[in-house]
């Protein structure tokens, strides 16, 4: 087998080499799953909360509707029904650059995911905790956000870096919709230069190095949000979560 990785020089056709091509095409692909990644963690967040809410049971029906609505639809359908549906239904969003209409689809739909997420970690909290925030004449919003909130997030780090590392991959759908990120950039230098296996290699080697940046970025994150007098006992899975609280 022969390689060529010079390839990577010659020119694509506009004044630029496939190298740099590459490099905005991984722009681009940040750029779709970091923005992304917001909208998932605030629609995520919001709707997880809600699920948990007491005595608001419409708010309750709410979250879970949007949860499965979201989690149920295959995330390539749901970019093309914002890329091609949304904005013939409704004429303003016409103006909305396909990029944005990406972000959402992605978003909402790993919005779902993060939601159950959010939701397992809060009932995973020592009902003590609720009743600690109300017998300090808290409100149900000042409960969640000086004592749940905090608590369930430091808890959901491991499974939420998880899902920003599928998030990220999953911005590779986006070029379905031909938005300039790294697998379009693959699929149309490959056809361009015939040398497939360099360009998906070097391709392959960009998302690895993207996930696992974002892997030490949460792992660095988790250790410096670790909640003191919590500990997993057990260094294999299904330890117990136990709480010490000192007064």
């Amino acid at each position: 087998m022969n390689w060529d990785w010079q390839v990577f020089l010659n020119d694509d056709g506009s004044g630029r080499t496939y190298l740099q091509w590459m490099f905005d095409a991984w722009g681009w692909t940040l750029a779709v799953a970091g923005s992304s990644w917001v909208v998932a963690m605030l629609a995520g967040g919001l709707m997880g909360t809600l699920r948990t809410l007491p005595n608001s049971p419409w708010l309750v029906r709410l979250a879970n509707v949007w949860v499965e609505l979201f989690r149920n639809v295959p995330l390539l359908v749901q970019i093309f029904i914002w890329y091609f549906v949304v904005p013939k239904i409704f004429p303003s969003m016409q103006q909305v650059p396909g990029f944005v209409l990406v972000v959402f689809a992605l978003g909402f739909f790993t919005s779902a995911r993060i939601a159950e997420q959010i939701r397992a970690g809060i009932q995973a909290l020592p009902r003590g905790q609720r009743y600690a925030g109300m017998a300090m004449g808290f409100t149900t919003a000042q409960t969640y956000r000086y004592v749940i909130l905090p608590m369930a997030f430091r808890i959901i780090i491991p499974p939420l870096t998880s899902e920003s590392m599928n998030l990220l991959k999953n911005s590779s759908v986006a070029f379905a919709v031909s938005i300039a990120e790294l697998t379009m950039f693959a699929m149309q230098a490959q056809e361009e230069t015939s040398r497939g296996i360099e360009v998906y290699l070097a391709v392959t080697v960009l998302y690895a190095i993207s996930a696992f940046a974002v892997n030490r970025v949460m792992a660095f994150v988790e250790k410096k949000l670790q909640i003191p007098g919590y500990v997993v006992a057990g260094a294999t899975g299904g330890g117990a979560l136990i709480c010490l609280v000192s007064t």
